[in-house]
């Protein structure tokens, strides 16, 4: 019995080295394939109001639902910053245009082999922020001054930008010598002073344009330069009137409160010192959108205004928004900017045109979080 117990004990050591053997081998491939993914990201990238924290593809919100839609609605868009030489990540443009035709499958293969995603935060780590929408309005306006057609729009004056910031928008409006000044700079005359603010706070509209001989076509008005004052919300100035002023600061409310007080028109203009003035582009393709900043035409739902100081222009970037105006997750690409878009994690989300995608951009002003999409 002894000898058996002996053999029995010896047979088990025999099958427990073998299997700690057979294990040791796995064990490694196991530590090495669960190391944190982490380790094999590359280190963040700081810009000047912006850091961009690295992260895996598959941590992106909604990229596994959505990125089929999401990547190639904005590949047309892609494409037109590839039209600019100083592009971010010029290097990638001709694959870019190679896969213009491409299934989403094949375009999202290439950017997860070519790009790495990088989580936008400001510089004290806060990765929330803020996103509003705009578009560009259509607008009826007469070539030269006539009944109706009363309230003028302005190309840029010979001696702007000979002083430090120009004349106030109530001075424009006021003063016999700044109205001087103007003589002869008129582009346009539209009927309702609410809709040059509109345009004017837009950057661009599409003119239905009423020439001098009665004839009717199609221009873009498109932003030319500033006064350089401060701008400043109307619709804010509306809120903080109380009851004398309107809940509803959307441009139909702020219509609606100025028709049931015409006499603070001028007070309600004047809170807004900012002027813009416009220069007259021919609308050779009335599906493409004005140009951003950058200097391409924007495309619809697919073009974002930032903050150059957070994102370059061209760069694509997964956005990421939730609010009243619903749930936004897609890829955009960053083409234009604008005096109130400031911040690390600040966009302007560019609707499109006419009425519909006014009332959309109306209703946008919602939580964001961005993550570019960076040449690796």
């Amino acid at each position: 019995m002894q000898v058996k117990r002996v053999r029995n004990n010896f047979f088990y050591l025999v099958i427990a080295l073998f299997l700690v053997a057979c294990a040791a081998p796995l064990s490694d491939f196991e530590a090495e394939k669960n190391v944190d993914e982490s380790m094999r990201l590359p280190q963040a990238i700081v810009q000047v109001s912006s850091r961009w924290v690295p992260i895996q593809w598959h941590e992106l919100p909604g990229w596994s639902e959505n990125s089929k839609y999401g990547v190639s609605g904005a590949w047309k868009a892609w494409l037109k910053s590839c039209e600019m030489p100083a592009t971010a990540m010029a290097n990638l443009c001709a694959d870019v245009r190679r896969l213009g035709l491409s299934s989403s499958d094949v375009q999202i293969a290439w950017m997860k082999e070519k790009l790495q995603p990088y989580r936008v935060e400001n510089l004290q780590g806060q990765s929330e922020g803020l996103l509003t929408s705009y578009f560009e309005p259509e607008i009826v306006a007469s070539r030269i001054l006539r009944p109706g057609f009363t309230v003028p729009l302005y190309r840029p004056p010979s001696n702007l930008g000979t002083r430090g910031p120009w004349h106030t928008r109530q001075e424009m409006d006021s003063v016999p010598q700044v109205k001087a000044k103007l003589r002869g700079y008129e582009i346009a005359y539209v009927t309702n002073p609410i809709d040059a603010m509109i345009l004017q706070v837009q950057g661009s509209g599409r003119i239905n344009m009423l020439e001098a001989d009665g004839t009717q076509r199609k221009v873009r008005l498109a932003y030319a330069a500033t006064n350089e004052q401060p701008y400043k919300s109307i619709g804010r100035w509306l809120l903080e009137q109380g009851e004398r002023g309107s809940r509803d600061v959307s441009w139909a409310g702020i219509k609606d409160w100025q028709a049931r007080n015409p006499q603070r028109t001028n007070e309600l203009l004047w809170s807004n010192p900012r002027v813009v003035f416009f220069k007259e582009e021919a609308m050779k393709d009335t599906l493409e959108g004005p140009r951003g900043a950058q200097g391409v035409a924007l495309t619809p739902e697919s073009s974002i205004a930032v903050d150059r100081k957070s994102i370059p222009y061209g760069a694509p970037v997964w956005l990421v928004s939730n609010g009243g105006a619903g749930s936004i997750q897609k890829m955009v690409i960053a083409q234009d900017t604008g005096s109130a878009i400031a911040g690390a994690v600040r966009a302007d989300y560019f609707a499109g045109w006419g009425h519909e995608a006014g009332e959309y951009a109306n209703r946008v002003k919602q939580s964001l979080r961005m993550w570019v999409l960076w040449s690796k």
